[in-house]
């Protein structure tokens, strides 16, 4: 069971997340949105950050890059997700530090799929 925290400001999206996460075993919290996002990791230190790329107050590229700056948060593992999913986008998301990516819509066995790479990876 990994502690992971949703931070996406689309209710439906994380409504979705919420039940995925719980039906998966995962200790789960949500923010919708980036402000305060980097106190919040701090006090939970989570396993997993699943990190919505535009966000009210602090795109998700900001929070990325902050994280990567924070002795504390550095490794904690990041899933961005976008509905703008062009190459650029991947492209600048992993070169700010996110450890994968993923283009909205996508189905659940997909984001389980890469959550279980990740968290897969992390533990080794």
């Amino acid at each position: 069971m990994a502690r992971i925290l949703v931070i996406e400001d689309e209710d439906n999206i994380a409504a979705a997340l919420d039940f995925l996460l719980t039906r998966d075993g995962h200790e789960h919290e949500r923010l919708a949105t980036g402000g305060g996002a980097i106190a919040a990791m701090r006090a939970k230190l989570p396993d997993l950050v699943l990190l919505d790329v535009m966000l009210p107050e602090i795109s998700g590229y900001q929070i990325v890059q902050e994280m990567r700056a924070d002795p504390v948060l550095k490794d904690v593992l990041v899933l961005m997700m976008t509905a703008r999913g062009s190459v650029t986008e991947r492209r600048k998301g992993l070169a700010l530090g996110a450890d994968g990516f993923i283009s909205k819509p996508f189905e659940m066995a997909e984001l389980r799929a890469e959550m279980a790479r990740m968290l897969d990876g992390a533990s080794c």
